[in-house]
């Protein structure tokens, strides 16, 4: 058998297996478990999104559809299945952190479906990671930019910052001082850009741009890694200095300030691969 054929069906049944797992996740946990709050429909909501998305990818390939869809299809599959692996795995890390804390005979079946989800969360976070493990680019291999490295880190980037959104809205905390409205608006404009990057490639609409597009890469990953490098300064000082502080949720605020340094290091691996593409390998 060619081995284009056995990556074919071992990614096929890769998806099926991601499938079967976040339906079960979000239908127990919207019918059985009991869970209610920003932080469960944050759950569900990555659930649905991957289900949706990989049943999409199955039904436009078994039906032969890819030259009918709007988009590039060399950077579709891999990109649902990189945002479905992220989601997957905040949701498995968010949900039993959030809601597996009550204790009592009283919330032993909401518990038990509890748990349920969570297993079936963590299973189809590790399904898609086997996927993008099977579709990424190899050394050498031609492929779309989504594919690889530097398209991957855009993907992470856009979720950490969907989680720090969530953390640092929920109450708001960061509207008391100017210095955190900023990291705010690095956090936005940071974000819409890697999304507009996201949507051009998947799109094919990369040749619209005013500038080369590997040029705009570099430009952006150098910018958005000093506006970054900013927040990761600025953020703990505001918050934490009791000069500043106003109190609220202290965890949710490490939280924030942990995953400003995970970003600004992703836009610091994906300025260096985007620099090794452009400039090294010329």
């Amino acid at each position: 058998m060619p081995v284009s054929t056995v990556m074919l069906s071992q990614v096929f049944w890769v998806r099926l297996a991601a499938l079967l797992f976040t339906c079960v996740a979000f239908s127990l946990a919207a019918h059985s478990a009991n869970v209610h709050g920003g932080m469960a429909d944050w759950c569900i909501f990555c659930w649905v999104f991957s289900f949706t998305c990989t049943l999409l990818v199955l039904l436009v390939e078994q039906f032969g559809l890819q030259a009918r869809i709007p988009v590039s299809w060399s950077n579709f599959p891999i990109t649902v299945a990189c945002y479905a692996a992220l989601l997957c795995l905040s949701a498995s890390v968010i949900f039993p952190l959030f809601f597996l804390k009550e204790q009592g005979w009283w919330y032993a079946d909401e518990r038990s479906f509890r748990i349920t989800s969570t297993i079936f969360s963590c299973l189809a976070a590790v399904a898609y990671i086997c996927e993008v493990s099977l579709t990424k680019a190899k050394p050498g291999q031609v492929a779309g930019y989504m594919a690889t490295v530097p398209g991957l880190l855009k993907v992470c980037q856009t979720v950490v910052a969907c989680i720090i959104f969530i953390l640092i809205s929920n109450p708001v905390s960061y509207s008391h001082h100017a210095a955190l409205e900023w990291c705010m608006a690095v956090y936005c404009i940071c974000f819409i850009v890697s999304m507009v990057v996201v949507i051009l490639c998947v799109g094919e609409c990369t040749g619209f741009l005013p500038v080369p597009f590997s040029q705009f890469l570099s430009a952006y990953g150098l910018l958005a890694f000093l506006m970054y490098l900013s927040a990761v300064i600025v953020w703990p000082i505001f918050t934490f200095d009791k000069k500043y502080r106003r109190g609220g949720d202290m965890s949710k605020q490490i939280g924030v300030a942990v995953l400003t340094a995970i970003n600004m290091l992703l836009y610091l691996a994906d300025l260096v691969y985007t620099a090794h593409l452009v400039f090294i390998t010329k």
